[in-house]
């Protein structure tokens, strides 16, 4: 469950290319305010910190620019198919995000007009331990296709390169398992933008934003 009883806490997962920056984008438009687990993750490796410092030690001066910034590819190059690797970077970088943005949610029922939604956007959601901060867990998916499609149009990657990004990324089974909604990214926009809306019409009426308990919710419109 969320932190806060007044505070409805989405938190929204699925693998790569699925489209989850997009549904972010469309419960932002909504009303909820979206932290971007990615840009928490960019601003606890900053030069200087206890996380640049652990990754540091760990990986070595290798993975560190010569401005000091962290050379997340380097990074990426290290743990893509070596486990072990991988592991080590979690233990140093997921308990820190996980802090940080309890701290975040925790920070936000404190301001003058504070969101009643809020959203968790992580592609790691579920293996960082971040479940326990939300009162939901919503999704995404999208046939292999299309991920595969996609990756190649936005990351200028060959079918191979994409295939082997999508085998690598953790099990969907259990996300699906634990979902209390999944939506299905295989079609037009507006396809997508019908199920978001549909899925936040089933929101607590008293969380949802600007939505009182007689205003009924058109999924269409």
């Amino acid at each position: 469950m969320g932190p806060q009883s007044d505070m409805y806490v989405i938190g929204l997962t699925g693998d790569i290319a699925t489209g989850k920056s997009t549904v972010a984008r469309l419960l932002h438009e909504l009303g909820a305010e979206v932290i971007d687990a990615d840009r928490v993750v960019h601003a606890l490796m900053e030069p200087g910190s206890a996380v640049w410092d652990a990754i540091r030690c760990t990986f070595g001066p290798q993975v560190i620019r010569s401005d000091g910034t962290i050379d997340r590819r380097k990074l990426g190059n290290i743990v893509f198919g070596d486990l072990r690797a991988l592991l080590e970077l979690e233990a140093i970088v997921h308990p820190a995000v996980r802090a940080t943005l309890q701290e975040r949610l925790e920070q936000i029922p404190r301001r003058p007009e504070p969101p009643r939604v809020v959203v968790i956007e992580a592609i790691k959601l579920v293996e960082g331990g971040l479940v326990g901060l939300c009162d939901a867990l919503w999704v995404v998916v999208a046939p292999r296709e299309v991920q595969i499609e996609r990756l190649m149009r936005a990351r200028k990657l060959t079918a191979e390169e994409a295939a082997e990004r999508i085998g690598a990324q953790p099990p969907l089974e259990s996300k699906l398992a634990m979902a209390d909604v999944v939506i299905v990214n295989d079609g037009s926009l507006e396809h997508l933008r019908r199920q978001v809306r549909r899925a936040w019409a089933e929101i607590p009426v008293e969380s949802r934003v600007g939505k009182s308990a007689d205003e009924p919710v058109d999924p269409d419109h």
